[in-house]
């Protein structure tokens, strides 16, 4: 009789196999994705704002943001997050965590348990002590990270682990939003990159069971209904472009802002993990100057929709705002910009409105449609996925009218922003690290494919300082169409071709070497696929050579060869993605 442990065993076995080959059994794991993201991200949330209430003497169901004053003694718990946060991140120095985006886009959707309680454990501890941070970033990773969890369990293949995360974090961002729609498609824009009939089922039912968990537990959805069935027509189609084309500016101006404190921090000779307390310190009179400072933004969002407003106060506000989410994030608080750029497109398209009013003859726009619409194409230039955040309009007003208008002002803005600027928030802060990510997309394959992978090793040498007439002793017309060249050091020294040291031309008595080219082009060992046929390209070789760390001859990669990998291995991966493989 077997014993428990190898019956344990061989349905573990069993059950990893139906999933990596029946759909069906797949969906399955993804329903359970769905509904653990989606409870994760509820506890998230109620977690920081109960932390918030017991810090800031905030009623039952009051948001931090929309205080209409905080004690300024409380406002202390600023600088002690900062602290406890700094020594956080001195325990953690040395080591980056992978992210969602990086995740997917470099390993294959593989994610270290310690990454994800890093993540999310900074971005809890931020924005719990009234940081300018946002939750979304600790609701993605914390979603995605199960999902990549139980995917290395389970042994998944490198397509299906990524769509599973991406399903995680999906469905942790419709959880935290109440909107489906929006969560499914953060994850095929922002985290997979992409989308193809073979995501589409696992990440909607991931999404949905996030949603439909949420709204069983009774929680309020992240954004409030909002907007009132206003007719559209051309006029406000131009004028919510334009807005959309001032979103685009204002989102690379917080980008670049961001960057700019975070470069003056790490320039100074303040230690890296005394920063958060400093940048605690520096948000304590941004807040006395207005609570809708601190934390995300959720509840001022809210505020700003039924309140009376005014041009200096709507404009002193985005600026405070845009201030204390630059400090945070520079001096070292944790968190994303998602919900933060939200709050100032919200804050951003109403000042908008208010501004055309006073313009007399000038057709009106709605102020909650502007305000939307605002969110919308604020949130996109800083967060990437137009299509995204056009479908939260959609789910927030309910209105398909306001959703066609905030379409065009979010691919406005989305191109803007792109074109001059060429990063979402989450690429840019892996640019600023030494990446060259632009989106999610699977580029890992062509960082695993390298040139020390591809090139061959019987290559043909000879000394540099050799005459003509020994080359062509040891290498006779059709033996080898090049040789590699080397100097006295043994180092290489460029390539001459055959049929070049063999024309009659050429002095029998001169140097072999005279006759070298591509002296200094070469590759080494570790080079991407990318980077070596930008390499060929920018030669203008049909050959180049691999050489070691040490200067000598490691190999040698043709470009027609390199060209065929390439094509293979792209080949390969859209068949993953597509769900032929």
């Amino acid at each position: 009789m077997s014993s428990p442990l190898y019956r344990a065993v061989r349905a573990t076995n069993w059950l990893r196999r139906q999933i990596r080959t029946n759909s069906l059994w797949f969906l399955a794991l993804s329903l359970v994705v769905g509904a653990g993201a989606g409870l994760s991200a509820i506890l998230l949330g109620q977690l920081a704002r109960g932390t918030q209430r017991l810090l800031f003497g905030l009623a039952q169901g009051e948001h931090l943001s929309a205080a209409e004053a905080i004690t300024p003694w409380r406002l202390v718990a600023l600088p002690i997050g900062g602290a406890l946060l700094g020594l956080v991140l001195w325990f953690l120095r040395r080591r980056k965590a992978v992210d969602i985006v990086e995740a997917n886009a470099l390993h294959g959707g593989r994610i270290p348990a310690r990454d994800t309680a890093t993540v999310v454990g900074t971005t809890l501890l931020s924005n719990s002590f009234g940081a300018s941070v946002g939750l979304e970033a600790a609701y993605a990773q914390a979603g995605g990270g199960l999902a990549s969890l139980l995917g290395q369990k389970v042994k998944l293949r490198r397509s299906d682990l990524r769509t599973l995360m991406a399903a995680g974090a999906g469905a942790a961002v419709s959880a935290a939003f109440g909107a489906p729609l929006t969560g499914a498609f953060y994850a095929f824009e922002v985290v997979l990159g992409a989308y193809s009939t073979a995501t589409v089922a696992p990440v909607m039912l991931a999404a949905l069971a996030a949603a439909v968990l949420a709204r069983g537990m009774g929680m309020t959805p992240y954004v409030i209904a909002a907007g009132g069935m206003h007719p559209t027509g051309t006029a406000d189609y131009v004028l919510y472009g334009l807005l959309g084309l001032i979103c685009a500016f204002m989102g690379i101006v917080l980008m670049r802002l961001v960057s700019l404190i975070e470069h003056a921090v790490h320039r100074s000779k303040l230690p890296m993990h005394w920063a958060p307390l400093v940048g605690g310190l520096l948000l304590i009179p941004l807040a006395l100057l207005s609570p809708q400072t601190l934390s995300g933004g959720h509840g001022a969002l809210n505020l700003n929709l039924i309140a009376e407003v005014t041009i200096a106060g709507l404009a002193l506000t985005i600026l405070l705002k845009m201030l204390a989410s630059a400090v945070s994030l520079g001096f070292g608080f944790r968190g994303g910009l998602f919900f933060a750029s939200l709050f100032l497109g919200s804050l951003v398209g109403r000042l908008y409105q208010v501004v055309l009013a006073q313009i007399p003859g000038l057709h009106v726009l709605a102020p909650d449609d502007a305000t939307v619409v605002g969110m919308a194409a604020m949130a996109v230039a800083v967060v990437g996925g137009p299509i995204t955040m056009s479908l939260l309009v959609l789910e927030v007003t309910h209105d398909f009218a306001i959703t066609g208008v905030a379409v065009a002002a979010t691919l406005i803005s989305s191109t803007v922003a792109r074109e001059a600027f060429g990063y979402s928030f989450s690429t840019w802060r892996l640019h600023l690290r030494g990446e060259t990510l632009r989106s999610g997309r699977d580029v890992g394959w062509m960082r695993a494919l390298t040139a020390g992978q591809m090139m061959r090793r019987d290559v043909p040498q000879l000394a540099a300082d050799a005459s003509v007439s020994a080359f062509r002793e040891r290498f006779p017309l059709g033996s080898t169409t090049r040789v590699v060249l080397l100097d006295v050091k043994g180092h290489y020294a460029g390539i001459v071709e055959t049929a070049a040291a063999w024309s009659p031309d050429v002095e029998l008595v001169a140097e072999i070497g005279s006759l070298a080219k591509l002296a200094h082009a070469r590759l080494t060992p570790d080079m991407g696929i990318g980077e070596v046929l930008e390499t060929f390209d920018r030669v203008a070789a049909d050959d180049l050579v691999v050489v070691a760390p040490d200067g000598s001859v490691a190999g040698l990669i043709t470009e027609r060869h390199a060209r065929r990998r390439y094509a293979e291995e792209l080949e390969r991966s859209q068949r993953e993605l597509y769900g032929e493989a």
